[in-house]
Parts: structure tokens; sequence; C-alpha cells
């Protein structure tokens, strides 16, 4: 089990939080002793919906723009039992997507 990686996929709305999650991730590696590489950050998907302002139809067309930025952090870890044991117990906070997968 030595050889194995964990790749580590973070994604959320907020940046903050996304950086928060990487940061205690980063602590259980120090801790442990277990190589890690990353975060790695991917690039930033925006999701744009745009409305029109007026709720009729009537009027100026004016519309407005909503977006939703996902921001991505990729984190390889070396899959150590003690390291994935204190990675389950991580807090995650709402709105933070975590995806683990091992790897040879």
């Amino acid at each position: 089990m030595a050889d194995q990686k964990a790749r580590i996929s973070l994604s959320g709305t907020d940046p903050e939080k996304v950086d928060s999650v990487c940061q205690q991730i980063k602590n259980i590696s120090e801790r442990t002793g277990v190589a890690m590489s990353g975060p790695i950050p991917l690039p930033t998907k925006r999701l744009v919906v745009p409305c029109r302002k007026s709720p009729d139809g009537e009027g100026t067309e004016t519309w407005e723009r909503w977006e939703m930025r996902i921001h991505k952090r990729l984190i390889d870890l070396d899959a150590d039992e003690r390291a994935l044991r204190s990675l389950m117990r991580i807090n995650v906070p709402d709105g933070v997507n975590i995806e683990i997968i091992l790897r040879n």
C-alpha cells in the first residue's frame, strides 16, 4: 500500500472555504509525515445566466447577468492508513465538495 497515492479533488463556490480545507489537509500531511504535492489550482469555471430585468417583457431590453464561479483544487497525497483516517475526519464546510480517489 506504500506505493498507492490518494488524489483529492476539492471544488466549491467560495475560494476561502476551499483553501481552508486545503490547509487542513496540509496540516495532516505534515503531522503524519506523508509526502504531499499541491494544492494545484485548476481553472475556475464561470457559470453565467443572463435574464431580463423586466418581469413582463414590456419596456427596454435590459439584462442582468448572474454569475457563479466554481473553484477547484487538486492534491496528491501518499496513501498512508493513518493519514487517510485523519483525512476522513476533516470538517468540510457546506458548499465544498471533496472527492478522494486511490490509485497506483
